[in-house]
């Protein structure tokens, strides 16, 4: 597979809160990453508190945007603890802490994770969940689908059905 780790790096800056370094590395981001132009162009142009207020209402009041990948395989259930370790544990096994505010399985922390081992280990495993995902935004009518439609087109289709 080729390398797509600076794709990765620039999909997690794009997926997290627009807050003012994100409005700052946009440039770069728009040239390191031309496959997430679409994205990029949009918040360029999109002011800056329209741009966070879209965030909020996409990704904040919506489980059906959840960009906490374990919660489409296991929901609000005990059995997440235990993916949430796994996710811990692999992170330990590639040599790094997980230190973040967020849980691991945070999509965007996961891309970084990916960016920086080159290891799409946690991206293969829950292909279904950005499948559905990248559908749903897509339904959803937000730019964030072709930051989505990015990241899985760097995947082996996935094989299983996706669920709306």
């Amino acid at each position: 597979m080729p390398s797509f780790e600076v794709l990765y790096q620039a999909a997690a800056l794009c997926l997290t809160y627009p807050d003012d370094d994100f409005r700052a590395r946009l440039p770069l981001l728009r040239e390191a990453a031309p496959q997430l132009r679409e994205f990029t162009d949009h918040a360029a142009v999109t002011p800056p508190r329209d741009l966070a207020a879209h965030y909020v209402e996409v990704f904040d009041f919506r489980n059906r945007h959840s960009l906490y990948l374990s919660w489409w395989s296991d929901g609000d259930t005990r059995r997440r603890g235990m993916s949430l370790l796994r996710f811990k544990d692999l992170y330990r096994a590639h040599g790094l802490e997980f230190t973040c505010e967020e849980l691991p399985d945070f999509l965007p922390a996961v891309l970084e994770f990916a960016a920086r081992t080159g290891s799409t280990e946690l991206l293969l495993e829950h292909r279904d969940a950005l499948e559905q995902l990248r559908s749903r935004l897509t339904d959803f009518g937000t730019p964030y689908a072709s930051v989505l439609d990015a990241v899985c087109a760097t995947l082996p289709t996935a094989h299983s059905g996706v669920r709306s």
